[in-house]
């Protein structure tokens, strides 16, 4: 371990570049959790949730992850308040088409007025002239998927937006999207417990295209004391970093991005990136589930949803 990767341990997922062109350390970090209950409103603890952020940069994570629909706009304004002016290496990326009537409810809206309108809102909330990486967060079907991508375009050649993303989509539904943008980024929910999207990881990594997995660390059952994934854990590793440093090491293309609101948590969770899994280690936990499985949990993962989701 050098000192870089002791004081910023993010540094030692690796880096991978967005779109070829923009580089980020692979661990970063996923903003749905700085609001409040049913990701609805201000969080509990406004200061902490600010520390957490400014802590996230001192520990070399670059990538920040959040949406419109956090808060909404709770989380998009806290970054600004905790990061702006923003360093060269910090990457947002946020997303749109979720509308929210209010706390754990969740409408698609993929009207192309209504993208343009908050693509406006959170180059507003964020402080930014471009938003990096701009994703569809769900892709509405009761509008043509090329009058929402198409709208992404128009706003990507006003320099409103550098790249597009996906969010919750299938193999096919990346080559149809892909006919009409360039697709740089997908995110699915994905973990230990649940790789039902297995084969958008690998169409992903085939196709150098970020994978961003959301809900990184669904543990579950595998988790509970005297499980088969507590079997595993060794000393100096809990088993959500485990968890983290499987999905680090399962593809170069996966990003995760766990997220918390607590600052000691925080440090927790960026500490997976400096754990080397053994080559038994990791089949070990390859082997915990089998692709295709069942999503698991909560009213977020019903929806569609889930923790930075």
């Amino acid at each position: 371990m050098t000192a870089d990767t002791v004081s910023t341990p993010a540094a030692a997922s690796g880096t991978f570049a967005l779109g070829g062109d923009l580089p980020v350390h692979r661990l970063g970090y996923g903003a749905m959790q700085i609001t409040g209950p049913g990701v609805w409103g201000d969080p509990a603890d406004p200061d902490e949730a600010v520390r957490v952020l400014r802590r996230a940069v001192e520990l070399g994570i670059t990538f920040f992850d959040t949406a419109d629909s956090y808060g909404p706009f709770v989380s998009e304004t806290l970054i600004r308040k905790a990061l702006h002016p923003y360093t060269d290496d910090v990457v947002i990326a946020t997303k749109g088409g979720l509308t929210r009537p209010g706390p754990d409810a969740w409408l698609t809206v993929g009207r192309p007025e209504y993208l343009r309108q908050q693509v406006e809102l959170s180059l507003r909330h964020l402080g930014l002239e471009r938003i990096d990486l701009y994703q569809l967060h769900r892709i509405d079907p009761k509008v043509p998927l090329a009058d929402q991508l198409g709208e992404l375009v128009k706003l990507q050649q006003e320099g409103k937006i550098r790249h597009i993303g996906l969010s919750e989509v299938s193999v096919a539904g990346i080559k149809q999207a892909s006919k009409i943008a360039k697709i740089v980024s997908v995110q699915n929910q994905y973990n230990l417990a649940n790789r039902g999207a297995e084969d958008v990881l690998d169409y992903c990594a085939a196709n150098d295209i970020a994978f961003i997995p959301w809900f990184p660390m669904a543990t579950g059952e595998l988790a509970r004391p005297g499980g088969r994934l507590d079997a595993l854990t060794r000393d100096g590793a809990s088993p959500s970093q485990l968890a983290l440093a499987w999905l680090l090491r399962r593809s170069p293309v996966l990003l995760p991005i766990p997220g918390t609101s607590k600052v000691a948590h925080l440090e927790e969770n960026t500490a997976a990136a400096t754990i080397e899994l053994t080559d038994e280690e990791f089949a070990a936990l390859s082997a915990l589930s089998a692709p295709g499985a069942a999503p698991r949990g909560g009213l977020l993962s019903r929806l569609g949803l889930g923790r930075n989701g």
